[in-house]
Formats: structure tokens, sequence, C-alpha cells
């Protein structure tokens, strides 16, 4: 005899994403469950498993997600022609710092570089997230640089002090460290990106 239950229907992949990034930026990914996180989502956590496989690979494509969710707004910014090149690397710094102490998505990204030294697929994901910052950033530095508003110089290793920068000047801001204010981070990024670029 068939079963006479209701089957309640799958959330939405983003539904998924949204509640494991806020529950991840709460409480880290250590102490997350797939069985509570099932329950916030009114799903088993064998569902989960089977559509993630493991926790590594739901905060990977979470932040995957996240991710996607900023680059369709880095992508409008980069392509705003309106605003000439040193404006479209202010949109670019404020785009890439957290927005401020527990920044969801930075979190995300302090979780995946922890536990990307035990895990090649992590790694991979990595930098597979990573090269559209990479690229967007190398391709602006090209364009100013052909414009007059950049000096020349090699573009790939520019656009990658940069970004270390970055990296560097956010983490202890989404960490909430003393000290650590994204007003200051963001300051800091422009001084120094003008040392890199200015013509």
């Amino acid at each position: 005899m068939a079963d006479a239950r209701p089957r309640r229907p799958a959330r939405p992949r983003e539904e998924v994403f949204a509640t494991a990034r806020a529950a991840i930026a709460e409480h880290g990914l250590a102490k997350l469950t797939m069985a509570g996180l099932g329950k916030q989502l009114q799903m088993s956590a064998g569902h989960l498993l089977y559509y993630f496989g493991s926790k590594d690979q739901l905060l990977l494509e979470t932040l995957r997600w996240s991710e996607d969710q900023l680059g369709a707004r880095r992508h409008e910014a980069l392509a705003d022609h309106a605003l000439d090149p040193w404006q479209r690397l202010d949109a670019y710094l404020r785009l890439y710092l957290p927005e401020g102490p527990g920044d969801p998505r930075w979190i995300l990204w302090i979780e995946v570089w922890g536990r990307s030294p035990a895990s090649a697929e992590l790694r991979q994901g990595q930098q597979d997230i990573e090269a559209p910052w990479q690229s967007d950033l190398a391709s602006l530095v090209d364009e100013g640089s052909a414009a007059g508003h950049f000096t020349p110089g090699p573009t790939a290793d520019r656009a990658t002090q940069i970004r270390a920068l970055l990296d560097g000047l956010a983490v202890p801001v989404a960490l909430g460290l003393p000290g650590a204010r994204l007003d200051a981070a963001l300051a800091h990024a422009a001084a120094v990106a003008g040392i890199l670029l200015r013509a």
C-alpha cells in the first residue's frame, strides 16, 4: 500500500545556501551539523547529504552561491563606463572587502581557507571561485593602463598584489578584531593601489 502521507517539497537550493551561510557565519562549520541545518530547513540530514555529500562540499557550494551573487554586482560596477578606471577600482575594493564584523561571505572564506590544506577539492574550488576576481581586476588594470589612467606595468602581478592586500585587510575586519575598521581598510587599500597603479 502506498504511503498516503504528503511529501514535503524539497527546499530550493538558494534557500539551503542562504540558511547554511547564516548558520556557518553564526556558529562556524565545526559546530554546524547536517541534522541541525536540516531541522532549520525542515529537511532530513540524509537529504542534505544526498545533495552535497559532505559538510566541506556544502561549504564550497554555499561559498560559490554567495560569490555568484556578488559577481553580478561586480560585473555591473566594472562595466559602468560612465565611471573612470579609478572610480571602478574603488567600486571593486568596496565589493571585495567585508561589510563589517561577521560578514557571512567572509566568514565562509575564512572557513574554506582553514579547511583547504586538508582537501584538494576545497583548494580547487577556492581557486575556481577566486579566478573571476583576479581576471576582472587584471582587465581593469589593463584598461586603465591603456587609457593612461594607470602606469604601465605587469598586469597580473599588480592585480595579485592588490588582492593579497585586500585579503590581509579583510580578515581582521570580518573577525571584528580591535582596531580593524572597514573605513580604514578601504583607505589603506586605495592608498596602496594608488602607489601600484598611479601614472
